[in-house]
């Protein structure tokens, strides 16, 4: 078989590090200038409902191709070179802001930076399931996402020194450095490593499912209450980040680019605890307690950005943000790599969940960024904050058909779709 892997459940430790250096790297590149794009923009004269409409345009391409890209790295056995492809793509869009900041432009680099990390994130997913199987894969991506969240850290902290000093021209240049490194290290992955039957949820021998990425969807219940929950939590979530740093710096609070890497430093420092501690909470108390935690922290999170619109509010506001990113960037992937298991189907199930939590992340900056105009921003934060009331909601009702899921200490499917 292609890419078979050794009877070992347990990746060796090469294989390890070059995962975590993976996510690590992966992080600056994948980010680039993104988060410094409104302000980037601001600066340039850009008014806040265009930027949030050129954000939420990237937002709807990457939620139209992120379930058939899950499709493509269940079928494919060429994951690490979608990794790689995924790269070049991301730093060369990110490239065009810098050329040019007319209106098409910029949308065009969003639209095309988001279809690239469509097929990003379930391609790691992929090689770190067929890779660690089963078994072990919510301690690797545990890892993983520590990593990813330390590399985001770093990045973050260098962009935002480089662009003090040297101007947002060198934020491209590190992101650009961060892609050569990316490939490296997906490089020293071994492709016979890589149990590309394990990487979609198939451990026994066995014929190969084929499934469209809404039905993975519609079929299982506890899947999609779980995509419901994460598309209202993202509605709140995905603008809150960019506009009080727009908030901050219209206030005159802080210099632009040292305070928008300054609140990606603080989030992503907390993310990096967090990962890890959702690595043990899930495998001692299941994966409904951590979810529910990331859905409380979001509405205060919104309350205290509205009361604190000072430089120094980027430390509680963002360390929420870091509570909630961090524990589902673990609980989310190994939830659904259990609800799945043995489908063969894991990763259009991702790519499925991943496109509904998008339609929230795609609305969320042209909703905030419309409202900020018209009422400010103090309000735009409370309402984003309450859109999380929803998920909790949401989490709280179908309690009884998601506890099992979440807790099931042997990974089993809930459901096991009809054969497509």
């Amino acid at each position: 078989m292609v890419g078979a892997a050794a009877a070992s459940t347990q990746p060796d430790r090469q294989t390890r590090r070059a995962l975590e250096a993976l996510n690590f790297f992966m992080a600056d590149m994948q980010a680039g200038i993104g988060p410094f794009l409104g302000v980037f923009l601001q600066q340039r004269g850009w008014a806040t409902g265009a930027i949030g409409l050129v954000m939420t345009l990237g937002g709807v391409a990457g939620m139209a191709v992120t379930a058939p890209a899950g499709a493509v790295i269940d079928a494919t056995t060429r994951k690490r070179a979608y990794v790689i492809a995924s790269g070049v793509f991301t730093v060369l869009a990110s490239a065009l802001i810098w050329v040019s900041q007319r209106f098409w432009v910029i949308a065009g680099s969003q639209v095309a930076t988001a279809i690239a990390g469509a097929a990003l994130g379930p391609a790691v997913v992929g090689i770190t399931l067929g890779v660690a199987r089963q078994k072990g894969f919510n301690r690797q991506n545990g890892r993983n996402q520590a990593f990813n969240h330390a590399g985001n850290m770093v990045g973050a902290g260098l962009s935002g020194l480089l662009g003090w000093k040297f101007g947002f021209g060198a934020i491209f240049w590190l992101a650009a450095i961060f892609g050569l490194f990316t490939i490296a290290a997906v490089l020293l992955i071994p492709a016979k490593s890589i149990d590309h039957r394990a990487a979609r949820g198939l451990e026994a021998a066995g014929e190969d499912h084929q499934a469209k990425s809404w039905k993975v969807l519609w079929e299982c219940k506890p899947l999609l209450v779980l995509a419901a929950a994460l598309a209202l939590f993202h509605l709140g979530n995905g603008a809150m980040l960019p506009l009080y740093g727009l908030a901050v710096v219209a206030a005159h609070k802080g210099d632009p680019a040292g305070f928008v890497a300054m609140t990606i430093v603080v989030a992503q420092a907390v993310m990096v605890g967090a990962s890890l501690i959702a690595m043990t909470m899930a495998e001692r108390r299941g994966f409904w307690l951590v979810i529910l935690i990331t859905f409380i922290a979001l509405p205060i999170r919104g309350l205290v950005a509205a009361s604190v619109i000072q430089g120094w509010g980027v430390f509680p506001v963002q360390a929420l943000d870091g509570i909630g990113a961090g524990l589902q960037s673990v609980a989310v992937p190994g939830l659904v790599a259990r609800i799945l298991s043995g489908t063969g189907r894991v990763n259009v199930g991702q790519g499925a969940v991943l496109t509904v939590q998008g339609i929230g992340a795609a609305l969320s900056p042209a909703i905030g960024g419309a409202i900020a105009q018209a009422v400010g921003y103090r309000v735009t934060f409370l309402v984003l904050g309450g859109f999380a009331l929803g998920s909790l909601a949401l989490w709280l009702a179908f309690r009884p058909l998601l506890k099992p899921a979440c807790d099931r200490s042997t990974p089993q499917s809930v459901t096991t779709p009809a054969a497509a």
